[in-house]
């Protein structure tokens, strides 16, 4: 399989809740945004279930909104979008792709960022429903939807014509379907930054931080770079490159 490039022009990242995106991929935002990647996240339920003090649960919402945003300043992020599902109750339907499919054909990205729709037995606080959804309705928002021109017409009627993503990278991948793994070893430290200012969903920051720093070093050693580095793994899935053949 061909890779993407380096760095690609335009990156669209989709979370199913504020903070995943920057437990996820955020080191690897970071060093695209900094070569000159535009990138836009997508977040798709309010988080309105995170946290853990049971005080003003409708102010939960904006605050984790806040933390996204401020998190995805940090990266270099600049462009946060929000869906506003309800969390824990995030599902494929045809209402929440047809938002999905609209956005990528706006942002027209060169590759699409998603948690992975498939279970992870080894560790499955990856998969929490939400996360098994967003990978689900991604998927099926990139293909065939987003490239079809006859699907949801009513979006090529409203000027959002059809557009073909070439690279979908999943984060969050069972082990065994890991096959990229980014040195992100230069940008650990604002990753941490990032995850650090969703402090609603952090109970013990000092815990936090060292499994993150373990899990990075961890992927690291499994895909061959040098000890001492850090890197994040995806399941990076090629949809319209020179190895694929186009069609419905």
């Amino acid at each position: 399989m061909t890779a993407p490039a380096a760095v690609p022009r335009r990156v669209l990242a989709f979370a199913a809740h504020p903070d995943d995106v920057d437990f996820g991929a955020a080191g690897t935002v970071a060093a695209w945004a900094a070569a000159g990647a535009q990138v836009t996240y997508c977040v798709m339920t309010a988080g309105d279930a995170g946290g853990f003090e049971p005080g003003d649960r409708d102010a939960v919402p904006d605050l984790r909104s806040a933390e996204q945003r401020a998190a995805a300043e940090l990266v270099g992020v600049h462009d946060v979008r929000f869906l506003g599902e309800r969390d824990g109750y995030l599902e494929p339907n045809h209402r929440v792709i047809s938002q999905v499919v609209a956005l990528i054909r706006e942002v027209r990205p060169d590759v699409v960022l998603s948690m992975h729709p498939e279970r992870n037995w080894d560790r499955i606080q990856a998969s929490h429903p939400d996360h098994l959804a967003c990978g689900e309705i991604v998927t099926r928002a990139v293909y065939p939807a987003a490239e079809n021109p006859f699907a949801y017409p009513e979006l090529a009627e409203s000027g959002l014509a059809a557009w073909k993503v070439p690279w979908l990278w999943f984060y969050g991948a069972p082990r065994e379907r890991e096959n990229r793994a980014v040195d992100v070893t230069d940008t650990v430290e604002r990753k941490l930054a990032a995850i650090r200012l969703h402090a609603s969903q952090h109970p013990d920051l000092a815990h936090m931080e060292a499994s993150v720093r373990g899990f990075l070093q961890d992927n690291a050693a499994r895909h061959g770079l040098p000890a001492g580095r850090s890197a994040e793994v995806f399941h990076a899935v090629g949809v319209n490159t020179p190895d694929t053949i186009a069609g419905f």
